[in-house]
């Protein structure tokens, strides 16, 4: 009989070559520095992962498109696109927008790795970069994209929202949401039951608007109009003294009486 290695079996041996391939993961490489590349390619497959690359930006978008690969490490600067917009055109292609991207620049300013985490990005490294921190690096992504992505239904009662296809129903029947009311809602039912206050409503769903005037109280009339359009299930919005909002997502929840609490 034919053997591998070590006198095991050539079969046997064959068969957990081919296992060790399928499992082995796939690196994008979009840089068009072949030292970078090569520094990168040798520290990684080192590690047991394939590699890819490409030198421009079309070409990397094209590569994520056709090999989906399990991450793309990226320069900001490529000869033909920048790399940001190489970001976020892959964030908005459904079938690669969960894939992890880490940022490759020369640029270390904090401002720099705020845009690059802004625009989509999940890590930003700056250049010139240590071994086995890009590993570190690497692995720790792929550990968080293998994990399951969170559910994006929310649920409360017969309360049920779909923050990716952005519908809200009650007892299976669809109820229109302004996009003000809608945030809302979604704030509340995020938090499972804890309380926010005003204020933080206010930063969350108005964000910078909140510098032109927006009053407080302007949560208060946007909760009553909640309330209502939610029907019954609106006394699940209670109102905290002196603090602001929660959301009551027990399975009965107050379903008669003043929704306010002391």
């Amino acid at each position: 009989m034919l053997t591998g290695v070590s006198g095991v079996p050539s079969g046997t041996f064959q068969r957990g070559m081919a296992q060790e391939l399928l499992m082995a993961q796939e690196i994008l490489i979009i840089e068009d520095m072949e030292p970078v590349v090569q520094a990168i390619r040798m520290v990684l497959e080192r590690e047991g992962f394939r590699l890819l690359t490409a030198q421009s930006g079309q070409e990397g978008l094209r590569a994520v498109s056709e090999q989906k690969p399990d991450l793309v490490i990226l320069d900001l600067i490529l000869p033909d696109m920048d790399g940001l917009e190489i970001c976020r055109r892959i964030r908005k292609n459904p079938e690669v927008a969960r894939v992890p991207i880490m940022i490759l620049s020369g640029k270390a300013e904090e401002v720099d790795k705020v845009v690059g985490l802004a625009v989509g990005a999940d890590d930003y490294l700056a250049k010139p970069f240590g071994d086995k921190e890009l590993v570190a690096r690497v692995k720790a992504l792929l550990r968080r994209s293998a994990a399951p992505p969170e559910s994006k239904v929310l649920l409360a009662g017969t309360i049920e929202m779909d923050s990716e296809r952005y519908t809200v129903s009650v007892a299976g029947n669809p109820i229109a949401l302004t996009s003000r009311e809608f945030e809302l809602l979604k704030a509340l039912l995020g938090v499972k039951g804890r309380a926010l206050t005003r204020d933080y409503l206010l930063e969350t769903v108005w964000g910078h608007d909140r510098a032109i005037g927006i009053e407080t109280r302007t949560i208060d009339v946007h909760i009553r109009s909640l309330r209502h359009k939610l029907g019954i299930e609106g006394r699940r919005i209670l109102t905290v003294r002196n603090i602001g909002y929660r959301c009551d997502v027990s399975q009965e929840g107050p379903m008669s009486g003043d929704p306010s609490e002391g």
